[in-house]
């Protein structure tokens, strides 16, 4: 039987925004396995970049629970929900933030620094983890010696480098081309292949069809039809994609 890794159950978040109350996100339930590999899908204003906050302990919400590796996160302080995002959650950017004048394996080494690991420890660690994602002969280069796949690898051994229960991918792809992006999800499928748990956020429906599990987020609502709404998909008469389920 999977372990649970997160359990959400009746999230809710609200802001104040101009004078009213935005509902961001209303009475959210989601359980992810280990070892799941889920896409949460929903374009611009639909409550996705809020969600990913919530998983990613970087806000509160409202109301609801958050067991996160069996660990009750909503009602923590901010000073130990840095330490939650340091040991259990992996984070890989659009734009990959790595730190122009270090090397890969520097970038790479950057979480192990915060933990306080020795030099050599926290180097083998880091070879390691850039040895996973291909990138074993660019230790020392810098970014701008490398492609944008290339730097996403790297963003993506960094975030593997603390060993964390959850990768948290927030639109990992936005910043590449076509043929990049689809090595970088090659690369993810490679990694969930291995046992990591993965979670994919995004507003692209091709990049989402990259995960074993969909669900989409619609006006602060989270739905799990997520695998029939992609395939409902056709094409209307200005020649764009509609979805049926909506």
């Amino acid at each position: 039987m999977a372990k649970s890794l997160i359990t959400i159950t009746n999230m809710s978040k609200s802001y104040e925004l101009g004078g009213e109350t935005v509902k961001a996100l209303q009475e959210i339930s989601l359980q992810i396995n280990e070892g799941d590999f889920i896409s949460i899908i929903g374009p611009s204003g639909s409550g996705k970049s809020t969600f990913m906050n919530m998983i990613g302990c970087l806000d509160q919400p409202d109301t609801g629970h958050y067991l996160l590796d069996n660990q009750e996160v909503n009602k923590l302080n901010d000073n130990q929900l840095a330490a939650i995002r340091n040991v259990k959650i992996g984070f890989i950017f659009q734009n990959f933030n790595l730190l122009g004048k270090l090397t890969a394996l520097e970038n790479t080494e950057l979480p192990l620094v915060y933990r306080g690991l020795g030099t050599k420890e926290r180097r083998e660690i880091a070879m390691n983890c850039l040895g996973k994602v291909g990138l074993s002969d660019r230790l020392n280069h810098i970014p701008s010696q490398l492609s944008g796949g290339q730097q996403q690898r790297v963003a993506i051994a960094r975030a593997l480098a603390g060993n964390p229960p959850v990768l948290l991918a927030d639109e990992p792809t936005g910043a590449l081309d076509s043929r990049t992006s689809q090595e970088v999800l090659g690369m993810l499928k490679e990694l969930n292949a291995r046992g990591q748990t993965i979670i994919l956020i995004t507003h692209d429906l091709e990049v989402a069809k990259a995960a074993s599990r969909v669900v989409r987020i619609h006006d602060g609502r989270l739905y799990e039809d997520g695998g029939v709404w992609l395939e409902s998909e056709r094409i209307n008469e200005d020649g764009n994609k509609e979805y049926q389920n909506q």
